[in-house]
């Protein structure tokens, strides 16, 4: 559903640097182009088939953007959160753009949509919108070449524990509650395999692992894996 003038403005202002270098009519047309929607856990938000969803603005919970092969192989490239903007979803604004990107929701997860057509329309007119399109495709793409290069030149050992390290860094806990098969998903590898690893970095004492998740409880060594 559309959302008001009064918050399309507030929410804009926080999120989207160029909104104070849009014209009256520029900024209308994108909140009533704006939609606001909640998608379940393993909701698919974007898929090969869409054209041009739009740009997504996560309010609340996650989403997870990923490649997928013809074998239904998945590789995952970055986790949106709660006010990151994910413009890949709009390719009609980023035309150099090719390569087809599948988003889902990782958690029940409350986003805002803008419709493609017309960020394109106005990206067209705006350069201050065309910029922060390009820019925001950057960095995701350089998020891209990391990922390709953990899967490319390091073992599974190596990008287990740079995972398990980046998460634990990320929320500032050492538990981390997922599954075998979510972290098999994030760094693009068979969940046997993860399982196996992680049971051997149980053996070694690094971390415990429970139905609730994995609990890292030596740090050092953790480290020590990554260098």
């Amino acid at each position: 559903m559309s959302f008001e003038l009064t918050e399309c403005r507030l929410v804009y202002r926080k999120y989207f640097p160029f909104w104070d270098n849009l014209t009256d009519d520029q900024r209308g047309l994108l909140c009533s182009n704006t939609s606001t929607h909640r998608f379940a856990k393993g909701t698919n938000i974007h898929g090969i088939e869409d054209v041009c969803t739009g740009a997504i603005l996560v309010i609340s919970g996650c989403l997870r953007a990923y490649l997928l092969s013809e074998n239904g192989r998945e590789i995952t490239l970055y986790r949106f959160n709660p006010g990151e903007v994910c413009m890949l979803s709009a390719s009609c604004v980023l035309k150099s753009i090719t390569f087809d990107v599948v988003i889902d929701a990782e958690e029940d997860s409350e986003v805002y949509i803008v419709r493609g057509d017309i960020m394109a329309r106005v990206a067209q007119e705006n350069l201050y919108v065309e910029n922060y399109a390009l820019d925001n495709a950057v960095k995701r793409f350089s998020d891209v070449v990391w990922v390709m290069q953990q899967i490319m030149f390091l073992s599974l050992d190596k990008r287990i524990a740079v995972f398990l390290w980046d998460e634990m860094s990320k929320t500032g806990s050492m538990e981390i509650k997922m599954t075998h098969e979510q972290i098999a998903k994030y760094i693009s590898s068979a969940r046997e395999a993860v399982t196996r690893m992680l049971k051997y970095f149980a053996g070694e004492g690094i971390l415990e692992l429970s139905r609730k998740g994995i609990r890292i409880i030596d740090k050092k060594k953790l480290r020590e894996l990554i260098s």
